[in-house]
């Protein structure tokens, strides 16, 4: 049977061969736990986020957070589909043919997986885009980072992910269910045909690309930040930045060992024209890897917050009995103060109070 050329009985022949066996308790309860946490998480994620974002809707702060909103609401998106697709399957049996005959059900979930796989990894890419513009071109981005045109990128980012998620079926290759036969995703047994490989390859490839622009513009504005802080006195302005980047490293450590398993395997897979060595439950590990990036991402927001962070300094100090961190220059780099900071020279007085400053203290 030529399942590529057969899209209503696509991914049938690997059900009467199959040799990967799950588990069905410990796979439901996996499933069940996983869509709850992730659920959870986001949701409390997206609170803090509109929350944060209502206080600094017009602040630089502001565009960062709408695009740490989109990342998030995919995935609790990502959960509730994914994960309630996957709780049915296992729920039936993995009987596919009884339930799935037009091949209706196992494309919607290749599609899902693909779009919910790729759109936080260029959300994040994305992401580090724009601090890494906030940071060293603090002008351009206040005038062209405006709310509108963060949202222009978000649409565009996924829609990209949805055209990427659609190519196999826009080219008549249906998606297929895999050995494990609990989900499915582009071929990845006896894949001999070129654009079968291409399919697995463009996936890792794209997935790769995203996670070395996050890595080479956190550099960037990491450095330019550290920079600035050793060569100016004033760091009041350039908080907001740290906290923000600190997220995005937090994001980008995550994003890397959650998915590199994954990524890596359908690289092999697509290089070896499936034969590669790895066996359906190596597949299986590697996709709840990459199932609890969805499940962290939330927590970076959710704990790496300065009101959490300076908590978690008090109790430190108070037990271990050493000064850590010096509070008070915690406080001179709150976001508070550098807000203020902002607003006044965002004033129409500021170049005036600028340029008297350097003749005042001459004067001192």
């Amino acid at each position: 049977m030529n399942s590529s050329k057969s899209p209503g009985l696509a991914g049938f022949g690997v059900l009467k061969n199959t040799t990967c066996h799950t588990e069905k308790k410990i796979s439901v309860f996996f499933s069940i736990i996983f869509m709850t946490v992730g659920i959870l998480s986001n949701s409390l994620a997206i609170i803090i986020l509109m929350k944060a974002y209502q206080r600094f809707r017009q602040k630089s702060k502001a565009s960062f957070l709408l695009l740490a909103s989109g990342l998030v609401v995919t995935d609790l998106f990502g959960h509730l589909i994914n994960g309630a697709i996957a709780v049915f399957v296992y729920a039936s049996d993995k009987d596919w043919i009884r339930f799935n005959q037009s091949n209706i059900l196992c494309s919607v979930f290749g599609i899902c997986m693909v779009f919910f796989g790729l759109c936080p990894l260029f959300l994040g890419s994305v992401m580090a885009v724009e601090r890494c513009i906030g940071v060293t071109k603090p002008i351009f981005h206040s005038t062209k980072m405006t709310s509108r045109h963060v949202k222009m990128m978000l649409t565009m980012v996924c829609l990209f992910a949805v055209l990427i998620a659609l190519l196999p079926i826009l080219r008549f290759r249906a998606y297929q269910i895999q050995a494990s036969r609990t989900w499915c995703f582009y071929k990845t047994e006896h894949v001999e045909d070129w654009e079968d490989r291409f399919y697995l390859l463009l996936f890792s490839c794209l997935g790769f690309l995203a996670l070395a622009i996050s890595f080479l513009c956190n550099a960037v504005t990491g450095i330019t930040l550290l920079r600035v802080k050793f060569k100016s006195q004033q760091r009041q302005g350039r908080s907001h930045h740290f906290e923000m980047i600190i997220q995005l490293l937090a994001i980008m450590c995550v994003s890397c060992i959650c998915w590199s398993p994954f990524l890596v395997t359908m690289a092999r897979i697509g290089i070896n024209e499936g034969r590669s060595r790895d066996t359906c439950e190596t597949i299986l590990f590697s996709l709840r890897m990459a199932t609890w990036n969805q499940i962290l991402d939330p927590w970076v927001y959710i704990l790496l917050r300065k009101a959490v962070l300076r908590n978690l300094y008090k109790i430190t100090s108070g037990c271990c009995g050493a000064h850590v961190i010096n509070l008070h220059m915690w406080e001179l780099s709150s976001i508070k103060n550098s807000l203020k900071v902002a607003a006044i020279s965002e004033s129409p007085g500021s170049s005036k109070q600028i340029n008297l400053q350097p003749l005042s203290s001459m004067g001192q």
